[in-house]
């Protein structure tokens, strides 16, 4: 591990350095005023565990099983939009750090690799997050070829009913796709190594998607197709459908309240990621550490409970277990690691949540992922 940079905030802000502002602004901001950004980490750190100190203790172990899987800590990479705008090729750098180290790697439907890419990287063991097309047809096509691929878990995304207002995008034309202004250009000056990496990786393009996307279209139009492609609410008419045609682990994104929960669960939905969306969607709902942690009282042992959403260290991914939660994920963490070490980033960035959380774990006195909960401090 590099001890320039031994925590996210010192990746974060070595990133800042690296990057134009506006790739910045995109991987850091939320909606309107941004404050369910700040509250989802902000809440999560209020979480107190409780240490036993004299008891016998035989070590730590951050082994977790999840669907039947067995990985090598309990947090994964989240899935994230245009990650090659905001450094080249951090798709392909995350997807590589997360086989290398057992954790499992989502790709986004728009991320910036496509899906045969990851899977040749991962060996087949990637997770696929579904934006839901408005058309049947480009559906069915992107799930067989995220089975032909090898994924066996697929994430159907609820908590983006609407496209978000997010004034930091507005101002610098990255509401999908990016459009370059003078301010724009001006800051991609002042990232010299931003610029060569992305000249040589190619412009950022949704390889996914490439071969569904009209050739010759221009930027506006280019984006007016992908705003009608993916516009739509996730319905128990669009998921009964796929619960049928998918026969791998199905996983709901966005549950935060239990009448959606139990819907999903009716439905026949393997798990569910109780998520906001990185506080990029509703700036006055929840946190995502309050919504898990009433579901995990009416819910723990009737489906499997994930959390994505303001999480930054390992001693947050601690307490989140602690919460309810058997499984974690990470979107801008892992990113802040690629942004500022490029390809030795994302190895940085999963060694640091792993020592961290490995350190807590002795801390309190907990030997296994699954017994974190008895260490939590009801507040």
């Amino acid at each position: 591990m590099d001890s320039r940079y031994p925590s996210i905030e010192w990746l974060a802000e070595r990133a800042k350095k690296r990057m134009p502002g506006f790739a910045y602004d995109y991987l850091t901001g939320g909606c309107f005023s941004e404050v369910n950004l700040a509250r989802n980490t902000n809440e999560i750190r209020e979480v107190q565990l409780q240490p036993h100190y004299l008891r016998d203790f035989k070590g730590a172990s951050q082994t977790t099983t999840l669907f039947g899987k067995t990985y090598d800590a309990p947090f994964g990479i989240a899935p994230v939009g245009l990650q090659g705008l905001m450094w080249p090729k951090s798709c392909e750098i995350l997807a590589k750090a997360a086989k290398e180290h057992n954790v499992p790697f989502c790709l986004s439907t728009v991320g910036t690799a496509s899906i045969e890419t990851i899977a040749e990287i991962t060996e087949g063991e990637f997770w696929f997050q579904l934006y839901h097309p408005a058309e049947d047809e480009l559906r069915d096509k992107l799930l067989e070829r995220a089975w032909a691929a090898g994924c066996k878990t697929l994430v159907i995304l609820a908590d983006t009913p609407t496209f978000a207002y997010r004034p930091k995008e507005i101002r610098n034309g990255l509401s999908i796709p990016p459009r370059m202004t003078m301010r724009n250009i001006l800051q991609m000056m002042g990232s010299p190594r931003w610029v060569w990496e992305q000249l040589l990786a190619g412009k950022p393009e949704f390889q996914t998607m490439k071969p569904y996307i009209p050739k010759g279209l221009n930027m506006k139009h280019l984006g007016l197709f992908m705003n009608k492609t993916f516009s739509g609410r996730l319905t128990e008419a669009k998921i009964k459908p796929l619960r049928d045609k998918w026969k791998g682990n199905l996983v709901i994104k966005g549950i935060v309240n239990e009448e959606d929960a139990n819907k999903a669960i009716a439905l026949g939905v393997d798990g569910m990621i109780v998520s906001n969306h990185g506080g990029r969607q509703l700036d006055s709902g929840e946190s995502t550490i309050k919504p898990l942690h009433k579901l995990a009282k009416t819910l723990k042992g009737k489906t499997t409970l994930l959390m994505d959403g303001g999480i930054r260290s390992g001693v947050d991914v601690a307490s989140t277990i602690a919460s309810g939660a058997d499984f974690t994920f990470l979107g801008r963490a892992p990113m802040f690691g690629a942004c500022a070490m490029g390809a030795k980033g994302g190895d940085q960035a999963m060694q640091i949540l792993k020592k961290q959380l490995q350190q807590v774990m002795e801390q309190v006195g907990c030997e296994k992922i699954e017994d974190l909960h008895k260490h939590l401090i009801e507040q």
